[in-house]
């Protein structure tokens, strides 16, 4: 294999989501494997829709992946430009030569002609494809509507031939191009559509596969055929499966967030998501589900690529992310949880918050979901004197259990007040109350007001002496109520 050149060519208009930040990884890994190059190229030319703030955010996402291009925007490149809406003269050239050869042609039908054209032939049951009213207009003719400012499109002369190419996923695949018919491929001579522009970038910037969502099967005819009418080299496509919802329908909102960053934002770690994307469609051939981004350079082939589509499971990538949570540096994720607790206005300390966050990191399954965790620590819920009593014990047991351990947490000097200290009390006054959980559940349930929290001598040196004792006392004036 030679040089192997990718890109990831997104539109800017709209945020980018899942489908094609999995497309630039998979593009990523292949061309990493190969000591390839990567591209990033911004296909801007729907001036409408296009928005820099989406370009912001496409940017933004791919660098927060990982997924550093080795030529594009912000860093350059031999081929630059880099974004379609800078390079209309490439586009021009090209445009001119497909005409100069009688490969392309002026379409000035209207776009309600083409509209009517085209339920008349749906309504038939035939593909609706172009007539060609426009395919052999003469010089004169077109000079003339071209003088009169008749509106207009280019149009391909699509041959009426048989494409084959072989998917490097799919296999051979084979498409009938009289189904296609004259499609556009120019808005006018400097403003290229989809299909056209592509061809063109791919061929200046020296692209050799194309790896891409199946959905773009169907381009794959159009392009061909443009590359063999301006003599350009056929490329290697690849069409990954599309990324399917838990019922197996198109994804959608409701199956995950809209946006990479939205993910980010929830807490997930990037190399989180990264090793989830891999394994939508990818699959190692072992039961192996950890993979960092150098293990994927090295492991991933395209002959394990399935062709069916991958399954996005949320609790799948709460998983994984819980296990790269579960393997970060103590310092690391307190970093990541803190603006968490600042923006919900609860003032901490390095040293309490490293103490939290040891004490529940294990819990955590995404970085947000510290927040609703640990906001016992500074902002107790209130709860049901009914959970404060024990299942094998009653309200009396409870009530004499808590006021014991009040009493005897009170004798304890403030500057004393830690685990160290407080065991000996516990170890004694579970010896007295015969157990463990007549003393650990009711004063867990008091310091956290859950019926599921840390256990509590480790709340209670983090809560600090004055706080613990007066959970203990709302505990105690809980039960008494009843």
């Amino acid at each position: 294999m030679g040089v192997v050149r990718t890109r990831i060519a997104p539109s800017p208009t709209g945020f980018l989501h899942i489908g094609t930040a999995r497309t630039a990884l998979f593009n990523y890994i292949f061309t990493k494997k190969y000591q390839g190059q990567f591209v990033l190229r911004i296909e801007d030319t729907d001036i409408e829709r296009s928005d820099e703030k989406f370009e912001m955010d496409i940017i933004e996402g791919l660098k927060w992946l990982g997924l550093n291009w080795d030529e594009g925007p912000e860093i350059g490149g031999d081929y630059a430009p880099y974004r379609q809406s800078e390079r209309n003269y490439t586009y021009a050239k090209y445009t001119q030569k497909l005409l100069d050869e009688n490969k392309a042609y002026y379409c000035f039908c209207s776009q309600e002609e083409l509209e009517a054209q085209r339920a008349d032939l749906i309504s038939e049951g035939l593909a609706p494809i172009y007539s060609g009213k426009c395919r052999n207009l003469s010089k004169e003719e077109i000079a003339e509507k071209l003088n009169g400012n008749n509106k207009y499109i280019i149009r391909f002369k699509m041959p009426g031939k048989k494409i084959f190419f072989d998917d490097m996923i799919r296999g051979n695949l084979e498409f009938d191009t009289e189904l296609v018919g004259d499609f556009a491929i120019a808005k006018n001579i400097g403003i290229p559509l989809y299909n056209f522009a592509v061809v063109v970038d791919d061929f200046e910037m020296k692209i050799t596969h194309i790896i891409r969502g199946e959905d773009h099967i169907s381009n794959t005819p159009k392009q061909i055929a443009l590359c063999e009418a301006l003599d350009f080299p056929i490329l290697q496509y690849a069409h990954l499966p599309l990324i399917l919802g838990h019922d197996r329908s198109k994804m959608s909102k409701r199956d995950g967030a809209t946006s990479i960053i939205e993910y980010k934002k929830q807490g997930f770690l990037p190399e989180a998501m990264i090793n989830f994307m891999a394994l939508l469609g990818w699959n190692p051939g072992t039961n192996k589900e950890i993979f960092s981004i150098k293990e994927l350079e090295k492991e991933f082939s395209m002959e394990r690529i399935q062709k069916s589509g991958a399954i996005f499971n949320i609790q799948k990538l709460e998983s994984i992310n819980a296990h790269y949570i579960k393997k970060m540096t103590l310092e690391k994720l307190a970093d990541l949880c803190a603006p968490y607790f600042k923006k919900a206005g609860y003032k901490t300390n390095d040293e309490k918050l490293k103490k939290i966050i040891k004490l529940e990191q294990e819990r955590i399954k995404k970085i947000s979901d510290i927040l609703e965790i640990a906001k016992f620590f500074f902002e107790p819920s209130d709860y049901l004197a009914e959970i404060l009593i024990w299942k094998k014990s009653n309200k009396e047991k409870a009530l004499a259990t808590l006021k014991d351990v009040l009493k005897n947490f009170e004798s304890v000097a403030d500057n004393n007040f830690n685990i160290q200290n407080l065991k000996p009390i516990l170890d004694i006054l579970t010896e007295k109350h015969n157990g463990a959980g007549e003393v650990f559940w009711p004063l867990r349930v008091a310091l956290s007001s859950q019926e599921s929290s840390p256990p509590p001598l480790e709340i209670a040196e983090i809560l600090d002496k004055k706080e613990t004792l007066k959970r203990i006392k709302i505990a105690i004036d809980k039960l008494m109520q009843i």
